[in-house]
């Protein structure tokens, strides 16, 4: 198995808290960060957008993405959620084991 983070945008500090209480408690992820506010520039519905969001990180296995991915779009307000999966190619060989322990 290997490690991932998986980075979310959602609209706002409570939804991704509320999301990432939800995975952790499901144990789709070991740990989560929430990033404090940003500002997105994106084309959506044919019209360039700009929207404050906050950005979710989340720790996890390779494994569990696909869960992981149906489980945010479940409980996302956003139509089409940004959920992408970035792999962890090295690291703290304790970390990576916690994360492996806390997704099982």
């Amino acid at each position: 198995m290997a490690a991932v983070l998986i980075y979310v945008t959602t609209p706002d500090r409570d939804e991704a808290i509320r999301i990432a209480r939800t995975v952790i408690g499901d144990r789709l992820a070991a740990c989560a960060n929430v990033l404090g506010a940003m500002t997105s520039v994106f084309r959506w519905e044919g019209a360039v957008q700009e929207e404050g969001e906050v950005a979710l990180i989340l720790k996890t296995e390779d494994s569990v993405v696909p869960r992981l991915t149906e489980r945010i779009r479940k409980l996302h307000t956003y139509t089409c959620p940004c959920v992408v999966a970035i792999p962890i190619t090295a690291g703290n060989p304790a970390f990576l084991a916690w994360i492996a322990e806390e997704t099982r």
